[in-house]
């Protein structure tokens, strides 16, 4: 996640790993092997063995 490798729970959804990672930035971009991810899709869209999660905070800047 983010270019480190993290062991985070199986079968774990990416709004629950958002949660599980505290998250908080409302305006989130996330890409799961260098795909876009839609919001829609958070609860839907599982993290599978050796996926790639980029989050990505575009308010930050700089």
């Amino acid at each position: 996640m983010n270019g480190l490798k993290e062991d985070v729970p199986e079968n774990i959804s990416i709004q629950a790993l958002i949660e599980f990672v505290k998250e908080g930035d409302p305006h989130l971009i996330v890409e799961q092997n260098s795909r876009y991810i839609y919001p829609t899709d958070y609860h839907s869209t599982i993290v599978k063995e050796n996926d790639v999660i980029e989050f990505i905070n575009p308010d930050l800047g700089g």
